[in-house]
């Protein structure tokens, strides 16, 4: 057990099966970056081998150049030889009663080909956009390492997002092939996906939809655009070779929120992406022979692709994917779980850990949970009770707890304890992974002193699997990720500290994003979406606290017409959940007379957050309206005493 302000370093067991555990890397890795880079990608299988390890000067540059792979060779063929019946995947379905499917790497393999030869025949090849509308079912894998080996770029939209979300992704991309089901499992209900999907089509230069059977229910069908996975699959050969693809030709387009309202497609490459996800998957999680890595991300996100999907396929790992949540049907689910299948690495967010506190510490005495070997968290920064709690009730005390930090765009994590050497400090995320300089700014580009909070940016040679561009949007590309320190080095727009002793505690984020269950949402995106209502004038959208989810979105409203306000709050939510998805949907909807707003016509945001959280509002001088802030606060807060 440790306590608040303890750190924790691993055992000499731990130690023992870790693949780095002396300091020194982190001082070779910083003389010479890229020949860390390169020893690293020649663990992996090549087609023909790069000219040069890197190249070109920010905003743009390169890595590997001139070599050829693909991301399916590594992760699948170069396995057969070894360790063909190894299971790779196991799929454990919602309904405990379902029984669970099991890949070995030949099955995976089988299946991939067979589904890129249908691919194929429906005319996809090298340079095409897929979309991938499907929940946590094999198809998912298997779709998204189909399209790879053909060379097609994949993108993957998270099945939760509304059909108007899915239909600005797709347009975007311009893919030609939508890969859905026909529904699936949700806290025992059947969410109909196909038609979702059919909603999102409209605009999209989609020509065919294939869909697999997952819920056995009855699908809207148009004959000659749709067809059923299964079908298409039956009677294909096993068999096909892997596409070459250049280094940094593109691999994946993943969307994340954009803050003027529309999405950015941040566009990762072959290479790059595949050296970074296999190195980070294996040096940060220690993967062995033996384990079984649960990583609890949907692959609608990032998490999901680099740590659910190709991390682990790269290191020959077996890994877990599970189509239910965390607390379905009970509220232990996810222990039983792990005790199920004897999880090893256990990697998930604050908002379950959350929840897992909220349930207490009783469910957990049927389990023994004594297989986990690390446990890791993602997608927000955790609190120093969470940390406390996971390391003590899940950890026993004795298991690594890995803080990570990353982005979409990054590929993979940047910042982390490594767990075979720590320390592993509560609410502290650690040290950027070897090679990799990250450095905490203020606004004039000064590195803070210890302790101060500043921008958290990366510095050339920047890590291989970093985003190569915003797909299509070269001057977004410019201007969210380079222009505040004159194209030199990648802002990340989350903020942070170092202590003392170096290691970064990530505070959140430095713009208007907020971090749902973990999901990073835009709140331009959403109040994009309200815009288009006639009856508000304008609205503005801020994230508050939330005892489990961590943040949630609070929308305040003008309006410009005598709609009453019940009826206006409900249009507000019903907007909300279908232009972005549930997991956006409000806690509280505030009808105000006006914004408050700075005399340029700039919203403060902030003064919002601070009648929320009842702070004071400190000086309102620069406001061109400053009586707001008063109707404001009597609105959130109920009219003021006399």
């Amino acid at each position: 057990m440790i306590k608040k302000g303890e750190s924790f370093y691993p055992s000499s067991e731990v130690k023992k099966r870790a693949w780095l555990k002396n300091r020194a890397i982190y001082k070779e890795a910083a003389a010479n970056p890229q020949k860390m880079w390169n020893k690293l990608a020649l663990e992996l299988q090549w087609m023909k081998k790069w000219r040069k390890i890197y190249a070109g000067d920010p905003p743009h540059f390169s890595w590997f150049v001139g070599a050829k792979s693909n991301i399916t060779q590594n992760c699948l063929d170069r396995h057969l030889k070894l360790q063909k019946n190894k299971v790779a995947m196991i799929w454990e379905p919602e309904n405990v009663a379902e029984p669970k499917r099991i890949y070995t790497y030949y099955d995976l393999y089988r299946e991939v080909c067979k589904f890129s030869r249908a691919l194929k025949k429906l005319g996809v090849k090298k340079g095409d956009r897929v979309g991938i509308y499907l929940p946590m079912i094999p198809e998912v894998v298997i779709s998204m390492l189909a399209c790879a080996r053909l060379g097609a770029v994949h993108s993957v939209v998270f099945s939760a997002f509304s059909s108007n979300a899915l239909q600005v992704r797709l347009e975007d991309a311009q893919a030609k092939i939508l890969i859905t089901a026909d529904g699936y499992y949700r806290r025992g209900k059947i969410i109909e996906l196909k038609k979702g999907a059919d909603e999102g089509l409209d605009n999209t230069a989609v020509k065919k939809v294939i869909v697999v059977k997952r819920a056995n229910i009855e699908v809207p069908w148009q004959e000659g655009r749709d067809v059923w996975y299964q079908d298409i699959i039956k009677d294909e050969i096993d068999a096909i070779d892997p596409v070459p693809m250049d280094s940094e030709d593109p691999l994946f387009i993943l969307y994340t929120s954009g803050s003027t309202g529309k999405p950015k497609g941040c566009v990762h490459v072959c290479g790059g992406y595949m050296v970074q996800a296999y190195a980070t998957d294996k040096w940060i999680f220690d993967i062995n022979d033996e384990d079984i890595f649960w990583s609890t991300a949907d692959i609608g996100w990032v998490t999901g692709h680099t740590y659910s999907c190709y991390g682990p396929l790269l290191n020959g790992a077996t890994f877990l994917i599970f189509e239910g949540l965390a607390d379905w049907p009970n509220a232990d689910r996810w222990a039983q779980v792990i005790d199920k299948y004897g999880v090893t690495t256990f990697y998930t967010a604050p908002t379950a850990i959350r929840m897992f506190m909220k349930n207490g510490t009783e469910i957990l005495k049927p389990y023994r949970l004594d297989t986990l070997q690390v446990i890791a968290s993602v997608g927000e920064p955790i609190s120093e009770k969470a940390w406390l709690w996971y390391f003590n009730e899940i950890g026993k005390g004795k298991c690594p707890l890995l803080d990570t930090w990353w982005q979409t765009e990054t590929g993979g994590i940047i910042v982390t304890s490594l767990a075979g050497m720590g320390p592993f400090k509560p609410a502290f995320t650690g040290l950027p992974f070897p090679g990799v300089r990250v450095k905490i700014l203020d606004d004039e580009g000064k590195e803070c002193k210890a302790g101060k909070e500043g921008n958290l940016v990366l510095l050339p040679p920047f890590i291989p699997g970093l985003l190569r561009g915003i797909y299509n949007n070269e001057k977004k590309y410019l201007e969210t990720y380079w222009s505040a320190y004159k194209n030199k080095m990648y802002i990340s727009g989350d903020l942070g500290y170092r202590d003392k002793n170096g290691l970064i505690r990530v505070v959140g984020r430095a713009d208007d994003q907020i971090k749902v269950a973990g999901h990073r949402l835009t709140t331009g995106e959403m109040e994009s979406a309200l815009a288009k209502n006639l009856s508000i004038a304008e609205c503005a959208i801020v994230g508050v606290a939330d005892e489990i989810k961590g943040e949630v979105p609070v929308v305040f409203v003008v309006s410009k017409t005598d709609i009453p306000a019940d009826q206006l709050k409900a249009e507000v939510v019903r907007i909300i959940r279908e232009e972005i998805g549930p997991i956006a949907t409000p806690k509280e909807v505030f009808i105000v007379k006006d914004l408050p707003k700075t005399r340029s016509g700039k919203i403060m945001r902030r003064l919002l957050r601070k009648a929320l959280s009842r702070e004071e509002m400190g000086d309102l001088s620069t406001l061109s309206n400053p009586e707001s802030v008063q109707q404001i606060q009597e609105t959130v807060q109920g009219p003021r005493q006399a």
